[in-house]
């Protein structure tokens, strides 16, 4: 099995391809300004080129940016540490300019990679299952709207799922969006919850998915403290954050 270093490294050099940076700029002193353009090996669900894109590790900050954004950019994160670069009121000066030129802060999320010192495979209390592509088919429903993406299905290649007798109960599932890293997304019947079947199910598609040589990574909002619990308690640990602007067009039908 990779060691947490040799899975950060993976993590930097993907973020490094999604930003056209790389990968030694997330580990500068300094933050590092980058012009955005499509490329073949980012991550397949992002839509290339970015206009404002501000990606940390931690250590500074990484800003993807079309050639007009370039200023905005370079202003705000300098201006402010890097510790509150994504989050109020700071956020509100980035807010305003960008609006100026048509963009909002649209997308704002943690990633968590996992740890394998602390990656277990706990026992459930309902019968697990691997899943592959075929076993999906019919199991694009709004209840496994994490887990799974009607819109990509191509790449969902790889689930655990927890069964009450022969009912789907449960269901971790992934999606190959770039060569060497997939993404999992869990969900759990209302019903079901808080029974440990969650941290089960991604822990046991965590480890699979590291069997096969590739970086299980999981998402979250800040916001979405039970997502959050769920990656600590599967053994997964907060690796990177992400900024992402859009038109101020999509960031309003999104909020319709």
């Amino acid at each position: 099995m990779m060691t947490n270093r040799e899975i950060l490294k993976i993590a930097m050099a993907q973020s490094a391809t999604d930003l056209c940076a790389t990968p030694e700029d997330f580990e500068k002193s300094e933050n590092v300004i980058v012009t955005s353009r499509e490329n073949e090996g980012a991550r397949r669900y992002l839509n290339l080129p970015f206009s404002c894109q501000l990606v940390s590790y931690g250590r500074n900050v990484v800003a993807s940016v079309s050639p007009e954004f370039c200023e905005i950019a370079k202003n705000y994160i300098n201006k402010y540490p890097v510790e509150h670069l994504f989050e109020t009121p700071h956020l509100h000066v980035l807010n305003d300019a960008l609006m100026k030129k048509g963009q909002k802060i649209c997308f704002m999320a943690e990633y968590f990679l996992p740890d394998v010192d602390a990656l277990r495979a706990p026992d459930c209390p309902y019968e697990l299952r691997l899943l592959t592509q075929p076993d999906f088919a019919d199991l694009y429903l709004p209840e496994w709207g994490n887990a799974l993406c009607e819109k990509r299905k191509s790449l969902d290649v790889l689930g655990v799922g927890a069964y009450d007798g022969e009912k789907l109960i449960g269901l971790a599932g992934c999606s190959a969006d770039c060569d060497a890293m997939w993404q999992i997304g869990i969900d759990v019947l209302p019903e079901y919850r808080r029974q440990g079947i969650a941290s089960a199910l991604t822990s046991h598609l965590a480890i699979e998915v590291l069997n096969r040589g590739k970086v299980p990574f999981y998402c979250a909002a800040w916001c979405n403290v039970g997502s959050v619990r769920n990656a600590v308690k599967s053994g997964f640990r907060p690796a990177w954050v992400e900024m992402t602007a859009k038109p101020c067009k999509i960031v309003d039908e999104m909020n319709e």
